[in-house]
């Protein structure tokens, strides 16, 4: 699983202003208003090995109007981190020292400074959530890994960025109408993506990984997760730090894993055993999967790309999965990206942009993190500022935020259905006042379907002169139950990152 260390990749200078030499400000060199380079970061933590990958966007403005949206039109891996294993001071907590010594190392070794990022993300996936100071770490890193970068955690999510970084989405834009399914392996978990036409449509994740039991060299275990020991009482034995387990033992561990797994794979009616080791629901798909990949660190067994033994039952896992995939009758296909598919997935899929038709009142309140979207539902084409008001007013009914006493961090998604006109809008944003009024002494962060976030924003605070700050961003697809993080304007153009995410710490 510990691929070599691979360095930060030079490429010639060009018409989109690419990465050159040596400079990483170079990146942010553009020949146009039309063009935007920016540089990503994408930090795993996970349960079983944490490793990060810098990456550079291009994005493109589509269509001839200055408010035409930016699109990712290319994406390129600058650096690739070493792969180390996740360090613990003991079986509940992450070693933040030796994490933290490593990230600083690998910013040092690519030649790029932490304030020269632009977007990024830092992920702790699988068992890593449920250490005590996990959320504290991905906070840290977070705040110090460049001008923007989110901190995010949630099986869900985790999928969605496997499944890019692994190449399935975009395989599965090349096989119109088939269905391909990504499982994501790691050392606490197993992620399964059903992807269709370049979409996501469902995921879920399980309780099945390759070091849910480690041993040290002596082959005395030396850790042991909840799912590990519950594995092994299915496989009729106890386990308890110290023992040493005998090659059966292991052979059982990684079988009884794998048959939890592909009940999973198979969506059949999941026995006892899977259905508590579940991390989130079934899945509910039921069609024809025509095609399989597999990511994660146990992917580097599962397609003969890795044969060392880790001290866990990565080997045997995949051992265990490669010889029953036969039997499944589903074509494998090759993955892009295997044990780095969820960092790179983290680099380079997690960003939309809001560009010229954006509002901020005061620049210095970016960026923002964790906002929780609340989406206000106007039906018809007809509504004024009433209206908008009683939208806003049932919807933070439904998310229970009317009455708490402390003041929940949100933003306000708006599908406008009304014209876009200035009357028009103008009733929009007197109805945001008014639904909005208790929550003056926060910024109010408003998103848009379409590009009328400026205006809507310029009325709201220069016009019926809102006493909160502003931030109203636009051309984004959000949605009830995601939260979202906004980031610094970006160089002279009026256009900020947003991201999109799961914020779920266990």
């Amino acid at each position: 699983m510990h691929a070599p260390n691979e360095r930060k990749v030079s490429m010639h200078d060009d018409p989109l202003g690419h990465y050159h030499g040596d400079d990483p400000n170079a990146i942010l060199i553009m020949p146009s208003p039309d063009w935007l380079n920016l540089i990503s970061v994408g930090i795993d933590i996970g349960s079983s090995t944490s490793h990060l990958t810098f990456s550079k966007l291009v994005l493109h403005r589509q269509g001839m109007r200055m408010t035409s949206r930016f699109e990712v039109v290319e994406r390129q891996v600058l650096y690739r981190s070493p792969i180390m294993l996740t360090p613990y001071v003991d079986i509940e907590t992450i070693d933040l020292e030796a994490l933290t010594k490593f990230v600083n190392q690998c910013y040092v070794e690519a030649g790029i400074n932490p304030q020269d990022i632009n977007t990024g993300a830092v992920i702790s996936t699988g068992e890593a959530v449920r250490k005590k100071n996990a959320e504290a770490i991905v906070r840290l890193f977070s705040s110090e890994g460049g001008r923007f970068v989110c901190a995010t955690a949630g099986p869900h999510l985790e999928g969605v960025l496997a499944a890019h970084g692994s190449g399935a989405v975009e395989a599965s834009k090349q096989l119109k109408g088939r269905t391909i399914m990504n499982v994501d392996m790691g050392g606490g978990t197993s992620k399964i993506t059903i992807i269709q036409d370049g979409e996501v449509i469902e995921t879920g994740a399980i309780n099945v990984g390759a070091r849910l039991v480690a041993w040290d060299t002596d082959g005395k275990l030396e850790r042991i997760e909840a799912a590990g020991r519950r594995f092994a009482q299915e496989a009729g034995f106890d386990i308890e730090n110290g023992q040493v387990l005998t090659e059966d033992q292991r052979f059982a561990l990684a079988k009884a894993q794998a048959d939890v797994l592909f009940e999973f794979i198979n969506r059949d009616k999941l026995s006892p055993l899977a259905a508590e080791l579940m991390v989130t629901d079934a899945l509910t798909y039921k069609g024809k999967v025509d095609r399989l990949i597999f990511s994660g660190g146990v992917s580097e067994y599962v397609y003969h790309r890795d044969s060392t033994e880790y001290g866990d039952l990565g080997s045997l896992l995949g051992q265990e999965v490669r010889e029953r995939l036969p039997a499944l009758g589903i074509p494998l296909r090759e993955a892009t990206e295997y044990i780095r598919a969820t960092v790179v997935g983290a680099s380079q899929y997690t960003i939309q942009l809001s560009s010229s038709t954006i509002y901020v009142s005061r620049p210095d309140i970016l960026p923002i993190w964790d906002r929780q979207v609340i989406v206000p539902h106007l039906e018809g084409e007809k509504h004024n500022s009433a209206s908008v008001a009683q939208a806003i007013h049932d919807a933070l009914a439904r998310a229970d935020l009317l009455y708490l006493e402390v003041s929940r961090p949100i933003a306000l998604f708006f599908r406008w259905p009304g014209a876009v006109n200035y009357n028009s809008l103008h009733a929009l944003a007197e109805g945001i006042a008014q639904g909005m009024s208790m929550r003056d002494d926060d910024p109010v962060v408003l998103v848009f379907d379409t590009d009328i976030g400026g205006i809507v924003g310029a009325i709201l605070k220069e016009e019926l002169k809102f006493k909160a700050e502003v931030i109203a961003t636009d051309e984004i697809q959000v949605g009830d139950l995601d939260f979202i993080d906004i980031g610094q304007t970006i160089g002279n153009r009026q256009a900020v990152p947003v991201v999109v995410k799961s914020l779920i710490f266990g």
